[in-house]
């Protein structure tokens, strides 16, 4: 699973989630793309569940980009435990997400193709997202 490989920081703080993307906000390396519409933490094993399975329906031919990292400590105290006490430890690594932020691309494939993954692949996702095209960028954002 991704994970940083150093932080400066073994946790952070919360923070807040709120705008809209301000980078990564176009397809670059693909034709079509996951686009996200609200807020959300995607975790690590979520990322990976969508390259899983996309790699299996778009096959050898076909080109995946992950835009995403989950760079960013969520920690959980256990179960039982009292308030007080300090944080409590690393459980895994999200990636925060604004709304307009392009999750993942697929090149080199057809478009009926590419709207089946994206399918697949939005129903293991804890948010909702749409699938873009090159045509759709016309003058949007």
């Amino acid at each position: 699973m991704l994970q940083p490989k150093k932080t400066r920081y073994r946790k952070c703080q919360k923070g807040r989630n709120r705008g809209i993307a301000q980078r990564g906000y176009s397809l670059t390396f693909g034709e079509y793309g996951l686009k996200s519409l609200e807020h959300g933490v995607i975790t690590a094993r979520q990322i990976e569940a969508i390259r899983v399975c996309m790699n299996r329906i778009i096959g050898k031919d076909g080109k995946l980009c992950i835009r995403i990292f989950p760079d960013k400590p969520i920690t959980r105290k256990p179960a039982g435990v009292r308030m007080g006490s300090g944080k409590g430890n690393v459980e895994f690594y999200g990636a925060v997400i604004k709304p307009g932020t392009i999750l993942v691309e697929l090149g080199q494939i057809s478009e009926d193709i590419a709207k089946l993954a994206i399918e697949r692949a939005s129903d293991k996702l804890p948010i909702k997202v749409k699938m873009m095209t090159h045509k759709d960028y016309v003058n949007l954002r």
